[in-house]
């Protein structure tokens, strides 16, 4: 991927104030030309003839864990691909969009099927070759996080003006495994270990930030709205919108006991990438459970 590509502008020929919630391509990050050139270079050119089921609704990765999966994410080049969960329609991928992400990036089973409506021409990606993908071209990982978190704020919007049921209780969130903790500690700077006290707020609603960050000990409440729907405790993430997107804060935070972060800002994250890419993997799955959780408290 060139160096002077930047995913905190819109992508050429989109506008700054269009969004969706669910469609890689419609969101304002999201770079056609980038993700074919990417698939191409990583992935493997599949074909499907009209009427062919390209997945199937609740189908499970094999065994082995996530860079073991069967699953595959698809580039679309030519041709639609229908999406549909049990016999409801559910929306129709058209060429140039990415169809499958989640499966991967996540390694659960299929949330629905996916046919070709005519012809298609793909190029597909499995974990490991995303993975790959991801240590060539750290910036794809931001585009798509930035394309998973216009879901977010979608969701985050909804819920930030409903109330949480009674009993209904908060994700405990964890992302990164203690290995990778302590190779994303090792690559950055001493500066970048902050502590706070219990009780002590790290980012509001609206406000600009610059890090991210990541709970080395002690646990942090993530809070939209009235509704507490994440404790975030030793390697789990925070705040990651602003070093995706540059886009203002949608929740806050705060410490339920004594606590240490890393702080982690866009340069030093594409540089860790580079040199670990299971770290980007690590943070578009703890993405992927997030949205699930969300999508749960809302239709509760």
């Amino acid at each position: 991927m060139d160096d002077e590509l930047d995913f905190t502008q819109p992508a050429p020929g989109v506008s700054a104030t269009a969004s969706a919630p669910f469609k890689a391509a419609q969101s304002r990050f999201y770079d056609k030309q980038v993700a074919a050139r990417i698939f191409k270079a990583e992935g493997k050119e599949e074909r499907f003839a009209a009427g062919q089921v390209i997945f199937m609704e609740d189908e499970k990765a094999s065994k082995g864990g996530l860079f073991k999966s069967a699953s595959r994410m698809y580039y679309l080049a030519e041709g639609e691909v229908g999406l549909t969960i049990g016999t409801r329609t559910l929306d129709t991928v058209a060429a140039g969009e990415v169809v499958g992400e989640m499966a991967v990036i996540s390694g659960r089973p299929r949330s629905a099927t996916g046919t070709a409506k005519s012809n298609v021409t793909s190029y597909s990606m499995d974990a490991r070759e995303l993975e790959t993908a991801l240590g060539h071209s750290p910036e794809f990982a931001l585009m798509l996080a930035s394309v998973m978190y216009d879901r977010l704020r979608f969701i985050a919007a909804q819920l930030a003006l409903k109330p949480m049921k009674a009993g209904a209780a908060a994700r405990e969130a964890t992302v990164f495994d203690p290995a990778l903790v302590a190779q994303l500690e090792q690559a950055l700077p001493r500066s970048s270990l902050a502590r706070y006290r219990q009780e002590t707020i790290i980012m509001k609603e609206g406000q600009a930030g610059t890090f991210m960050y990541l709970v080395k000990s002690g646990r942090v409440a993530i809070a939209v709205g009235p509704t507490v729907v994440e404790v975030v405790g030793p390697g789990g993430t925070f705040g990651e919108m602003a070093v995706v997107d540059g886009s203002p804060r949608t929740a806050r935070a705060g410490t339920l006991e004594e606590t240490e972060l890393l702080q982690i800002d866009r340069p030093s994250l594409i540089a860790v990438v580079k040199q670990h890419p299971a770290i980007a993997v690590a943070m578009l799955r703890g993405i992927s459970d997030r949205l699930r959780h969300m999508n749960t408290l809302l239709t509760q």
